[in-house]
């Protein structure tokens, strides 16, 4: 005898495909792939700076002004350094762009010498102190101190979530980089403690990249945020320079200038002082005899 299955009422019957329900279903993955990408691949910020108010006048609000006349002795002795940051960049990248500054002044008269001092002579908020130890270890009679306050911002917009969550992010340039670059340059007459001049330089560098490469991008953008920063800061040195020689040639009481042992240059910052006045003054003796 055959025995007949017959289904029971009670049992579920299977629903019918309902494609309204599919693409539901597939927006609140999409939308729950895009708020993970979002948390973990959201706006992000990385800073990195210094400080020469920091460094020279650490806890001191209100520092009181040199009242003493620097006494610069020509050829003089030149150092430059980075001040310790909070976040520092590497020592190579360091010497690189100090060698480039140095490479711009070294062929001046007035200028014996130029010494890259290593950032481990300098300590934190070590202050004048700090920097006497550095003239006594190399004999440096100014020195001009660089800061920096470089800031990186990642934006992720929705094109690259999307595309994060479905393919990867391989293909469209979702991520915006933004990277901006300060940087000053403090010189100092250690002996007084005046600041003699300043000078600043900046740059700002705008890439895309796609999410996947963000790491190396940001790396290579800070680079070039550093390298554009410095080519600035030594034409606005080249400037200060140029106004603060017109400022000692003019106001001789402000800084006084004396002359070491068997130097033979000009005595106002250089020997093409001494040369041009030469000059006018030749100029003048010819035009008196030719009348």
């Amino acid at each position: 005898m055959t025995t007949l299955f017959v289904p029971s009422r009670t049992a579920s019957r299977p629903r019918p495909f309902r494609p309204a329900a599919w693409l539901l279903l597939s927006l609140a993955a999409l939308l729950a792939g895009g708020c993970f990408s979002a948390g973990s691949r959201g706006p992000r910020k990385t800073e990195r700076s210094s400080s020469v108010v920091a460094y020279l006048y650490p806890n001191q609000a209100n520092p009181l002004p040199p009242t003493s006349i620097p006494v610069l002795r020509l050829p003089l002795r030149v150092g430059i350094a980075f001040v310790p940051g909070l976040s520092e960049i590497s020592e190579q990248q360091k010497t690189v762009l100090l060698t480039r500054v140095a490479a711009e002044f070294k062929g001046l008269d007035y200028i014996q010498s130029i010494e890259i001092v290593p950032s481990t002579y300098l300590r934190t908020g070590g202050g004048f102190d700090n920097l006497n130890q550095v003239r006594s270890l190399l004999g440096v009679d100014v020195i001009g101190l660089v800061a920096y306050d470089q800031v990186q911002f990642t934006n992720t917009n929705f094109l690259s979530l999307s595309y994060w969550t479905i393919v990867g992010a391989y293909i469209f340039q979702g991520n915006k980089n933004d990277t901006q670059t300060m940087m000053e340059a403090a010189v100092y007459d250690i002996a007084s403690r005046h600041l003699l001049f300043r000078a600043p330089g900046a740059s700002r560098v705008e890439a895309g990249a796609a999410a996947v490469y963000v790491p190396q991008r940001l790396r290579e953008d800070s680079g070039k945020g550093f390298d554009a920063a410095t080519t600035e800061l030594i034409a606005n040195l080249k400037l200060q320079l140029a106004s603060f020689r017109e400022r000692v040639k003019n106001s001789p009481g402000e800084v006084k200038i004396e002359h070491k042992p068997g130097y033979t240059g000009g005595g106002s910052l250089g020997g093409e002082f001494a040369l041009v006045l030469g000059l006018l003054l030749l100029t003048r003796a010819v035009r008196r005899r030719m009348a």
